[in-house]
């Protein structure tokens, strides 16, 4: 049996995941780039999985699977299969003609099974599957900032010109690198409204920005109205849609990983949006970069007020 195809069993708490074919090469190095196995992707989310399961824990996930590696075909799974361990979280959600049965990572060792079924990337949903909330009730905003250049300068002083926005209104914010483009910057809430009123004020606090600077920044969603101008996204803040989760590593080349940064950071002219991989992410997270995020979130009504005194 080749070191590729010898399996390797990995402890993680009362459990032992076995991770088949740890020595496969999913992300493939060359021309400066390092290369990544299996077994290193489990290495890492072992590690850092103190930092990323509180994100992570009673949420709907999607899962983006490159079984042979990112330049091999890419699939996005959102039902759980049924040969998945009994022991791993199901939950049952609604959707437009049925329902979909979706992972929820609650433990280390979900966490590392679904890294050795070579799921490199997890997308949330911004909701739990609580009892005593639905799942149409988000907990977090998240504004995507999407540029339309290669311009990071512009990304980062958006993602500047909305944080003063939202201290305006009263509402804490976090910023993470997206690992692909952008920035996402985070509102954690109260849960206590549904998805539909969380996406309308998500939309008037982007329009209010953008109308503020409309030669920089836009909600346009069609490309070809957007110019050079960043977009504002906030449609994942839909029902059923989902946001990468804080320390996920994206499918590109070098193992970029969506990295919590703290505002202090998006000041440094070298920031970019692949700036942490899995080579140096654990070592940005040790530093606590939201340690000032209030653990609970906020109410929309009183944003809402403050908002339409800023707009009328």
């Amino acid at each position: 049996m080749s070191g590729e195809d010898a399996a390797r069993t990995v402890r993680a708490g009362r459990r032992t995941v076995r991770i088949h074919r740890p020595g496969k090469v999913l992300f493939p190095g060359g021309g400066g780039v390092q290369e990544y196995t299996k077994g290193d992707l489990v290495d890492y989310h072992r590690a850092v999985a103190p930092f990323m399961l509180p994100h992570l824990r009673g949420r709907p996930l999607m899962l983006e699977r490159c079984p042979d590696g990112i330049d091999g075909p890419t699939f996005m799974q959102k039902n759980t299969p049924d040969g998945y361990p009994e022991w791993i979280t199901r939950v049952e959600v609604a959707k437009e003609g049925g329902t979909v049965c979706h992972t929820v990572c609650d433990d280390t060792a979900t966490l590392l099974y679904l890294v050795g079924q070579a799921s490199i990337t997890l997308h949330r949903w911004l909701s739990r599957a609580a009892p005593a909330r639905g799942i149409d009730r988000p907990d977090r905003l998240v504004f995507d900032l999407d540029p339309s250049r290669d311009d990071f300068e512009t990304v980062r002083e958006a993602a500047r010109l909305l944080g003063e926005l939202l201290d305006e209104l009263n509402l804490p914010s976090a910023v993470m690198t997206t690992g692909s483009r952008g920035l996402h910057v985070i509102v954690p809430l109260t849960g206590d409204h549904d998805v539909d009123e969380a996406r309308a004020f998500a939309r008037e606090v982007a329009d209010t920005l953008a109308g503020a600077h409309p030669d920089r920044l836009t909600t346009a969603a069609r490309k070809k109205d957007r110019g050079d101008r960043l977009y504002l996204d906030v449609q994942r803040n839909a029902y059923a849609q989902t946001a990468v989760a804080p320390c996920t590593v994206r499918a590109l080349p070098g193992a970029p990983v969506a990295t919590p940064l703290s505002r202090d950071q998006l000041d440094d002219p070298e920031l970019h949006a692949r700036r942490w991989t899995v080579a140096d992410a654990l070592d940005q997270l040790r530093t606590d970069p939201w340690v000032k995020l209030p653990r609970r979130g906020r109410a929309l009504g009183p944003a809402r007020r403050r908002l339409d005194a800023l707009r009328g």
